[in-house]
């Protein structure tokens, strides 16, 4: 071989090992590709799923739905619009969907073999949620209605009665269920009235209504008045779809915060329900008769908050899907008898799960080291496949190892968390430590692929997730122990595990920063004021700093009221708790330089919070910067203002933990 020949082979082989050992950077989070939304086919052989890929460009994200064939992985795009919740026909023939028009969401209807999408709906004010009729000849779709038309000198007027979250500029409409033809047509209204069709949580989306096997009648959850308020006062009620005629299914619980679904055979219905019907405990599937009745809990055993439930085509079982510790559970709830876990292997279950006629499972998940993918049975009761390789560039980098770490915490209470190494960790050299605290606080951290606990491990630093009480992972009483101990019982646990990683070497003690976003950010102002002395610095993001000010202003003032037993203006002693617990009390003693972040259109937590923070760390002369993303959500959900975040973060802590590890 010539020496040329050699050469040219020494610089390939040198570039090939520089590229395996490249580091996850800021860039490469840009990269990662999403996936949500996974619905199989009637008959279980093909999945479609949604992909969405950042464009900095035009500063959006660009969306495919994708056929994947479950045999051989072979994909397909069917359309690119910016394309939400599809469902497919009974017949599996068609695929539905929701995508914008005119700013609006309407309903879509693609056939699968070929053709173009047809717009079926033209509601005025867009469509919320939908489901297909079972013989697939009509979908019911849940649509707010239009505004009241003032005529006159009073078109100009546009006040409204206010109530719960600052940021509205109308008063809440209801919302009511129609009825259109799957090929289109004049819609039919099937509800009015004053109440609404009940809203999820999470994100304002009304709770899809759920049809009867023999499509005579329609579950879904009522609240007695629109709006943020009622939000934990959905019940389910049963629609007659000849005669119009609405009763309840039950009357006694009526603090609901999920919607409900009939088994196969349309003889029961399966809804959420807290334990106990306290807010505070973990949410149980119950199953009741569909003539109606309050039914009873199948997952009581189980201990677990459950996410996603949905129904196996043997009608006598349904698929369950729960945190469980630093992971995300499935398993199969008999209508009879013990939960059985269904083993994932390494992949962490997303809420994405769907169920096919003959009991095929896929869903969106994630490995420690590698971002979500589509997974699916191949067979019924088989095991998981993973079907596509979107994200295999990010896991062919030199990534850190994630692990769970588990320990007995203050209060006897058994805890647990994660930990991400930075790449070449060696072990016995203390490195600096970063704290990555989740939100909720009825959330968990798990072992699934963290786009940020890589980016800031990259840095060379150890990046801690802990679960603390309040958390769902770990059941009723280690959920419940949060309530009317907002912050020291928690901080507690997280202090706990900081000292055991002192201990064994891991963490150095004289370079910590601490960092959440949202109740994550609550943790982080409280650990800045009562633990002054152990932090360099801190990132507080959309951090909950007085829960009064997020009672009065914010979207979730029932929530809020059930942290401390109701309202603070009733109760002296309870006023007296909502201080006591506020970060912003302590938050005069907060010593290390902190960054604070927050959309200006957060309605979950207001930005007052961040600017009373503010406010507090520069007059009393403590290192802060406030950064503000004109944005609505509690979170930028656009790929520049996310990519800042993350920049702003990461290098608010290089600065002031002076470099990676020794």
């Amino acid at each position: 071989m010539s020496f040329c020949v050699r050469f040219v082979c020494l610089l390939l082989l040198f570039a090939t090992a520089a590229s395996a050992q490249e580091r996850f950077g800021l860039d490469h989070m840009g990269e990662i590709v999403q996936l949500s939304d996974p619905r199989i086919s009637p008959d279980g052989r093909s999945v479609v799923v949604i992909v969405s890929r950042a464009n900095f460009d035009e500063n959006r994200r660009d969306i495919e739905l994708v056929l994947v064939d479950v045999a051989t992985g072979a994909q397909k795009v069917m359309t690119r619009r910016s394309v939400a919740l599809p469902n497919w026909s009974p017949s599996g023939s068609s695929v539905a969907f929701l995508a914008p028009v005119d700013g609006r969401r309407q309903l879509f209807v693609l056939p699968v073999d070929g053709g173009e999408a047809t717009q079926i709906t033209d509601a005025p004010t867009g469509v919320r949620s939908y489901s297909w009729r079972p013989d697939g000849g009509a979908l019911a779709y849940v649509s707010e209605d239009e505004p009241e038309v003032r005529e006159g000198v009073e078109r100009h007027n546009r006040s409204f009665e206010a109530d719960v979250n600052y940021l509205l500029t109308e008063a809440p409409r209801p919302r009511h269920l129609w009825l259109v033809p799957a090929s289109g047509g004049e819609a039919e209204r099937l509800t009015s009235g004053e109440w609404s069709v009940g809203s999820a949580l999470a994100d304002g989306r009304s709770i899809a209504p759920s049809w009867s096997p023999d499509g005579q009648a329609i579950a879904f959850a009522q609240q007695p008045e629109p709006g943020p308020r009622h939000i934990y006062d959905n019940g389910i009620r049963i629609l007659d779809s000849s005669t119009r005629a609405i009763r309840p299914l039950n009357s006694t619980r009526q603090r609901l915060r999920g919607g409900a679904a009939f088994s196969p055979d349309g003889s029961l219905v399966s809804y959420s329900f807290p334990h106990e019907g306290d807010t505070r405990f973990v949410d149980e599937v119950y199953v009741a008769p569909a003539e109606g009745g309050d039914g009873r809990s199948l997952t009581h055993a189980l201990d677990r908050n459950i996410r996603t439930s949905r129904w196996m085509p043997d009608g006598r079982s349904l698929l369950i899907l729960a945190n469980d510790t630093t992971t995300a559970g499935l398993w199969i709830q008999p209508l009879e008898g013990a939960a059985r876990r269904i083993d994932t292997g390494s992949a962490v279950p997303t809420s994405g799960l769907s169920v096919s006629h003959s009991g095929h499972i896929a869903m969106v998940a994630s490995e420690p080291n590698r971002p979500a993918e589509l997974y699916a049975q191949r067979e019924p009761g088989g095991g998981f496949e993973r079907l596509t390789h979107f994200n295999a560039h990010i896991a062919a980098l030199d990534l850190g190892r994630r692990e769970s770490i588990q320990w007995r915490g203050a209060d006897d209470f058994d805890m647990d968390g994660v930990l991400t190494y930075p790449p070449g960790y060696r072990p016995g050299q203390p490195h600096p430590l970063v704290l990555l605290i989740h939100g909720g606080p009825r959330g968990t951290s798990t072992v699934a692929f963290s786009a940020r606990a890589q980016w800031l491990a990259s840095h060379g630093w150890v990046v801690f997730e802990p679960n603390y009480r309040g958390g769902d992972g770990r059941g009723t009483a280690f959920q419940a122990a949060i309530w009317n101990d907002a912050g020291e019982g928690p901080g507690r646990d997280v202090m706990s595990g900081v000292d055991l990683l002192i201990e064994r070497g891991i963490a150095d003690p004289d370079r910590m920063a601490v960092s959440g976003w949202s109740y994550g950010g609550y943790m982080t102002t409280w650990l800045l004021g009562n633990y002054p002395d152990r932090w360099r610095a801190g990132v507080a993001g959309a951090p909950v700093t007085d829960h009064i000010d997020q009672y009065v202003l914010s979207d979730i003032n029932a929530p809020v009221a059930t942290y401390y037993g109701g309202s603070p203006f009733t109760d002296p002693d309870r006023l007296r708790a909502f201080r006591e617990q506020a970060p912003i009390t302590y938050a005069p003693r907060i010593t290390a330089p902190t960054l604070i972040l927050c959309n200006t259109g957060d309605q979950r937590v207001p930005i007052t919070e961040s600017y009373i923070l503010y406010h507090v760390l520069r007059d009393n002369g403590v290192k802060t910067r406030f950064i503000a993303y004109p944005l609505d959500g509690h979170s930028p959900p656009d790929p520049v203002h996310r990519r800042d975040v993350d920049r702003r973060w990461a290098a608010w802590l290089e600065e002031h933990l002076a470099g990676g590890a020794p």
